[in-house]
């Protein structure tokens, strides 16, 4: 059987038959890219441009907003108030000290000022003395306090007094120093070669001796019996 017509032509057909679709394929391709590209009959108007804020607030055709209503500020506290911590120290001061005489015993400016190294005796309301070689004396304020410190049952023992306290009665000076400390902290008392050790002698001598003065068997007279304020008198202060 012979074969087919189509199988028996040439090569260069086979060249024309390509080189005529590929024309054919760019003449569509043309036509597409005509129709895309087309310009539509009737496009939408161009939206108006809006007017700027400047023009809108210079225009005298705009009618102005509502004025709205202005409150002044409140009252600056720290104009009331420029240090308020000296001011609340201030206040706590006058209730806890109405006299005053807890300040100026322990003011810099007294002559009679309790330092460090005398032995002083803290009354409280509990009707518990305790009494001790004054280590320290912190000035802070209302926070003012001083470290005491004495030896009991052969143990020492060391408390940190709140002059303003009110649980305080009164604070006494038993026994001064006799040589001013070169330091205002004299913790190396409490290293056994500068333990002082107990007061308790030292204190009952010096209560012995104050109630043989008040009650004038010495022949000394009292300077609290005269005085308009006793507590000025004496070389402690009393609660108020």
């Amino acid at each position: 059987m012979a074969p087919p017509a189509a199988t028996l032509r040439q090569l260069s057909c086979w060249k024309i038959l390509l080189r005529q679709s590929r024309q054919q394929k760019t003449c569509l391709r043309c036509l597409s890219t005509v129709q895309v590209t087309a310009i539509p009959p009737s496009l939408p108007p161009p939206p108006k441009p809006l007017r700027s804020p400047y023009r809108i607030l210079n225009d005298s055709t705009h009618t102005p907003s509502k004025k709205i209503k202005t409150y002044p500020p409140p009252p600056s506290t720290r104009n009331r108030f420029p240090h308020p911590v000296e001011a609340w120290a201030a206040q706590h001061l006058t209730t806890l000290d109405p006299t005053g005489s807890r300040t100026r015993l322990f003011s810099r400016d007294n002559p009679d000022v309790p330092r460090p190294g005398d032995i002083l005796l803290v009354t409280f309301k509990t009707g518990d003395p305790f009494a001790g070689v004054c280590l320290s004396i912190r000035r802070r304020g209302v926070d003012t306090g001083i470290l005491l410190r004495n030896r009991l049952m052969m143990i020492g023992v060391e408390m940190w007094v709140k002059i303003y306290s009110p649980n305080v009665m009164g604070v006494e000076v038993v026994r001064r120093a006799e040589k001013r400390a070169r330091r205002a902290r004299l913790y190396y008392m409490r290293k056994p070669k500068h333990d002082r050790g107990s007061v308790e002698g030292e204190v009952e001598e010096y209560l012995k001796r104050r109630r043989l003065i008040r009650s004038g068997a010495l022949g000394v007279k009292d300077p609290t019996a005269s005085a308009k304020r006793p507590e000025q008198a004496r070389s402690g202060v009393k609660a108020r």
